[in-house]
C-alpha cells in the first residue's frame, strides 16, 4: 500500500525544484521556478551569475532548501514509507538537484585541472551520497550501473555552463536567447530524454551556426564541442576521454581544395605532389566523442560538399588516393556568414548538403542587434574586452578611454559592421594609438543591413515587424499611409516605429 511521502508544502517545494533540475538555465523560466521554490526568500535581481559564473544568492538558498528536503524525505523512506511513482520521481529530482549543487565546485576544479586519465577521487564520496539518498530500501531510484552515468552527466552540465557563459558575453535579450539555444544544442529541449538515451546520439546531429562575420560563431562551436558527453568509468574512477582535446577547428577558406581534402580526409603517399607519406585527416583523428568544426563552410568547393554529404549520411569517407572506407564517429559543427539560401539558388551550395546540416541551426546576433536591444551593453563588452587585451589592472582605464573615443568620434548610433571583432580592434587601437578609424568600405547601408538580418533569420517576429514598419514609414512619412500599405492600424504603426533606426535611415537619405 502506498503512503504519502510528500505533504502540501514539501510537495510544492519539490515540484519547483524538480522543474529547476531539468530547466534550461539561460531561459527566463528558471527565474520563475526559483521564485516559486523560495517564496519570500527570493531575491529580485539576484538571479543572474557574476562575471565568473558563480551562483547567485537564490541558488545558494536553493541548495540549503534542497538538502533539507532531501534529508526529510530520505528519512521517511528509511522508516518504511512506500511512495507512489509520482512522489518517487519528485524525490529523485530533488536529490538530483541537491547533489549537483553539492559537487558543482568539484566539477569546476576538474575543468580547470584538465588532467586526462587522472583518478577522480571525489567520485567515491559522490557514490556514497548516491547510495545513501537514491538507493534506499523500497525506493531504489538509481541503479548501481547508473551512478557513473549521473556523474558524467553532472560534469557535462558544469562544462556546458562554463563554456557557454565564458564564450558568449553580454546580457541583452539576443545574447540570452543565443545562450539558451546553445544549451539546447547540447542537451536538446528535454533534459530527461537526453539523460535517458539521447546523450549517446547527439554526435549524429550536425550543428550549423549562421550569422554575420565577427559575431563569435567559433566561440559558440567551441562551447558545444567542449561540452560533449564523456562517459565515466566508475571502476577505474576516470573519464574515458579527454574533453579538452576533442575539438578540432578547420577554416576551409584559408586552404586550397586539395589541402582541404587532405586536412579533412587524410591522404595516401603519392596522392598528390608533396604527399610524401600516409596521413590521417581530422575526421579520422577525431575521437568518437569529439567534434570537427568547419568554419566558413559556405565557401566549400561543391566537390568537397559531396564528400562531406557522404560523411553526414553514411558516416564514412576515404583518404585521398585510397579506396578503403573509414568511419567518422564524431560530431560535425559548421559555420558560415553567407546567405546559404542565396548560395543554393545560385548553385554554389548543394541543397542536399544544407538539409543535412540544418537539423540543429543556431543564429548569432550582430552587435548592432545586441546594442539596439540593450544600449548599455556596449560598456560591458568594452570592459570585458579591455580586461582580456590589457589585463585586469588596466581594464577600467582603457575601457573608459575607449568609451570616450567612441562617443566623441563614432557616436552611439555607429552600426559596428565588423561586430564584436571590430569592437575588439577598436579597443586595441585606442590602447596603442589613442584612436580608432573604421575603414569607409566597412559602412553598410542601413537597408542592406536590415535585409541581411531578415535573410539570416536572426530577428524575432516583433523585431521584423518593427523594422519593416520603420522602413516603410521612412519612405512615406505618414503613419496612415504606412498603415494602409501594411494593413495595420496607424496607432500600431506609431508604436512599432524604431526611432534609432528611423534616424539612421533619414541620415542616409
Amino acid at each position: 500500500m502506498f503512503m504519502t511521502l510528500l505533504d502540501g508544502s514539501d510537495r510544492q517545494l519539490a515540484s519547483a525544484i524538480s522543474r529547476l533540475a531539468y530547466a534550461n538555465p539561460f531561459l527566463p523560466e528558471r527565474i520563475e521556478y526559483e521564485r516559486e521554490a523560495l517564496g519570500a526568500e527570493f531575491v529580485p535581481g539576484g538571479t543572474l551569475w557574476n562575471s565568473r559564473g558563480e551562483p547567485s544568492a537564490n541558488m545558494r538558498a536553493l541548495h540549503e532548501r534542497s538538502e533539507a528536503l532531501a534529508g526529510r524525505l530520505s528519512a521517511r523512506l528509511a522508516q518504511g514509507v512506500r511512495p507512489s511513482a509520482d512522489d518517487l520521481q519528485l524525490y529523485e529530482d530533488v536529490v538530483i538537484y541537491f547533489l549537483f549543487s553539492r559537487y558543482e565546485d568539484d566539477f569546476y576544479r576538474l575543468i580547470e585541472e584538465r588532467a586526462p586519465g587522472a583518478t577522480v577521487s571525489v567520485y567515491r564520496s559522490f557514490r556514497q551520497d548516491v547510495e545513501r539518498l537514491l538507493q534506499v530500501p523500497r525506493a531504489t531510484v538509481v541503479a548501481d550501473r547508473d551512478v557513473a552515468h549521473v556523474f558524467a552527466i553532472y560534469f557535462q552540465i558544469r562544462r556546458a555552463f562554463h563554456y557557454i557563459f565564458r564564450n558568449i558575453i553580454g546580457s541583452s535579450a539576443p545574447v540570452i536567447r543565443l545562450r539558451a539555444a546553445v544549451w539546447q544544442s547540447i542537451f536538446t529541449r528535454d533534459m530527461r530524454r537526453y539523460r535517458r538515451s539521447l546523450y549517446q546520439r547527439m554526435g549524429d546531429v550536425a550543428t550549423l551556426i549562421v550569422g554575420p562575420s565577427g559575431t563569435g560563431k567559433e566561440l559558440v562551436a567551441r562551447a558545444i564541442g567542449l561540452a560533449r558527453y564523456v562517459p565515466f568509468d566508475g571502476t577505474r574512477q576516470t573519464f574515458t576521454e579527454d574533453f579538452a582535446g576533442s575539438f578540432h577547428a578547420l577554416n576551409p577558406s584559408a586552404l586550397s581544395p586539395t589541402l582541404i581534402e587532405s586536412e579533412l580526409f587524410g591522404h595516401r603517399r603519392g596522392a598528390f605532389t608533396g604527399a610524401l607519406a600516409d596521413r590521417a585527416g581530422w575526421l579520422e583523428v577525431c575521437p568518437p566523442l569529439g567534434s570537427v568544426f568547419l568554419d566558413e563552410i559556405g565557401e566549400l568547393d561543391p566537390a568537397i560538399q559531396v564528400k562531406l554529404l557522404r560523411v553526414l549520411q553514411e558516416r564514412t569517407f576515404q583518404r585521398l588516393g585510397d579506396t578503403r572506407d573509414r568511419h567518422f564517429q564524431g560530431k560535425i559543427i559548421a559555420a558560415t556568414n553567407r546567405d546559404l539560401a542565396r548560395e543554393m539558388l545560385a548553385g554554389r551550395f548543394r541543397q542536399d548538403f544544407y538539409y543535412r546540416l540544418c537539423s540543429d541551426l543556431i543564429v548569432t546576433p550582430s552587435l548592432e542587434e545586441q546594442l539596439r536591444a540593450a544600449p548599455g551593453e556596449r560598456g560591458a563588452l568594452v570592459r570585458f574586452i579591455a580586461g582580456r587585451v590589457a589585463g585586469e589592472a588596466e581594464a577600467e582605464s582603457l575601457a573608459a578611454e575607449t568609451e570616450r573615443w567612441i562617443d566623441a568620434h563614432l557616436g552611439p548610433g555607429y552600426a559596428w559592421p565588423g561586430n564584436v571583432r571590430e569592437l575588439e580592434q577598436c579597443v586595441r587601437n585606442v590602447m596603442i594609438r589613442g584612436e580608432y578609424r573604421p575603414p569607409r568600405s566597412a559602412t553598410v547601408s542601413v537597408r542592406r543591413r536590415v535585409a541581411d538580418e531578415i535573410l539570416a533569420g536572426s530577428l524575432a517576429a516583433d523585431d521584423v515587424l518593427r523594422r519593416y514598419c520603420t522602413l516603410v514609414y521612412a519612405e512615406t512619412g505618414s503613419f496612415q499611409e504606412t498603415g494602409r500599405r501594411l494593413q495595420l492600424d496607424r496607432r500600431t504603426v506609431r508604436e512599432k516605429i524604431d526611432q534609432g533606426l528611423l534616424a539612421e535611415l533619414r541620415g542616409e537619405a
